[in-house]
């Protein structure tokens, strides 16, 4: 059951989210934040997402990995920590993003003990255990000061300012992430039926890769492609240097 996020701020219509609700499903699965736009939920948006689970006594499954990685004035709240929401969630995170270990592929969930018991069966059978080495070096991160994070935040908003200030003076249409650190480009002017297509020329005659938008949605949109600016400042420099030829190299045209 989909519930849309609404350009350009990503908003859901409650009213939407609680007819999906009325279907009786026995969780909802929340990003936040969110991939690929990046939107952050308000407290009160998942105040409106926790009173309907509770209503509909329905379990809420979070993907909170980008969680140390939101942009001012917006800010991260850990579902779980809503009042009543502690026994019926499952938060989801990845050490993969926080610390830069993309990679190798560890992550946790946190929930009551009931959950976890059942959760521990089905890990069993999918992957059975990360790597010991890997588990035993993580460790040193989840040790890390509050200093890291701000840190971290400083360093991606430093990025995310980098990266669309260059598209703004490229003036390429661009949404304006709340969090994590994805940026959706608008290619409508282009007329590609195709957002695949547009993504095999941009890489071919551009140098630029990027993912088509229409990976990530059940509606048919195809004027979204999605990059990314977790790079490092040269790559980003390199990179709108670039694409300030992009309308030389891709002529507007309708496939």
């Amino acid at each position: 059951i989909y519930v849309p996020l609404v350009p350009p701020d990503f908003h859901f219509d409650a009213n939407v989210l609680e007819d999906a609700f009325r279907q009786h499903p026995k969780a909802i699965i929340l990003c936040n934040p969110s991939n690929p736009c990046g939107k952050v939920f308000t407290r009160e948006e998942l105040e409106i997402i926790a009173s309907l689970a509770e209503k509909y006594d329905t379990y809420v499954i979070t993907d909170e990995v980008y969680e140390h990685i939101v942009f001012a004035p917006n800010k991260h709240t850990y579902f779980a920590t809503l009042p009543g929401m502690w026994e019926r969630t499952l938060s989801c995170s990845s050490l993969s993003k926080t610390y830069s270990v993309t990679g190798w592929r560890l992550g946790y969930i946190i929930a009551p003990p009931e959950i976890i018991d059942r959760a521990k069966k089905v890990h069993d059978f999918l992957t059975v255990g990360a790597a010991a080495p890997l588990q035993e070096a993580v460790v040193t991160g989840l040790k890390m000061g509050q200093d890291y994070y701000d840190d971290l935040q400083a360093k991606y908003t430093h990025k995310k300012d980098l990266f669309l200030k260059g598209l703004d003076d490229l003036k390429i249409a661009h949404t304006d992430p709340q969090g994590a650190y994805y940026v959706l480009l608008d290619i409508a002017e282009f007329g590609y039926e195709s957002d695949l297509a547009f993504c095999e020329d941009l890489a071919h005659y551009v140098g630029v890769g990027a993912v088509p938008g229409s990976s990530f949605f059940r509606e048919p949109v195809n004027n979204l492609i999605r990059l990314h600016f977790a790079k490092k400042d040269e790559t980003l420099l390199d990179a709108l240097n670039r694409l300030e030829g992009l309308r030389d190299k891709i002529k507007p045209k309708h496939r």
